[in-house]
């Protein structure tokens, strides 16, 4: 049902260093920026694997206690993101394994971005 959705990030270029890591491990990449003029001098972009998806706006009122989790594939995909989201300097908040009290083949990981978002990549399907 969600089309698209994002979050205000308070440093682009931290904030996008790391979402260049953890998604690109995923299979997505920034396809989108928005010229400058239609967003009132702000840094816009979107990210994605054939549209944009995940949207980061600079300013706004970025924070701690929101969660996204993005769709790994595989769970070499959701391994390759934590690998890659704590190699751009991003916290760990739940490294790569099943989650049972979820479902049998709940495997994911959990990362907190550059202003605390709680970042997840989820693979559903058995090994």
């Amino acid at each position: 049902m969600i089309d698209h959705t994002g979050c205000f990030v308070s440093d682009w270029e931290k904030s996008k260093a790391f979402y260049d890591a953890a998604l690109g491990a995923l299979g997505a990449t920034l396809m989108m920026t928005v010229p400058k003029e239609f967003t009132s001098g702000q840094n816009v972009g979107g990210y994605g694997r054939e549209k944009p998806v995940w949207w980061l706006r600079e300013g706004g009122e970025p924070g701690p206690g929101r969660h996204i989790a993005f769709t790994a594939n595989n769970r070499a995909e959701v391994d390759a993101f934590y690998t890659a989201a704590m190699g751009a300097g991003d916290r760990d908040n739940g490294k790569p394994g099943l989650r049972p009290h979820y479902h049998p083949d709940y495997y994911g990981a959990f990362v907190l971005d550059p202003d605390g978002n709680n970042v997840e990549a989820v693979c559903h399907k058995p090994e």
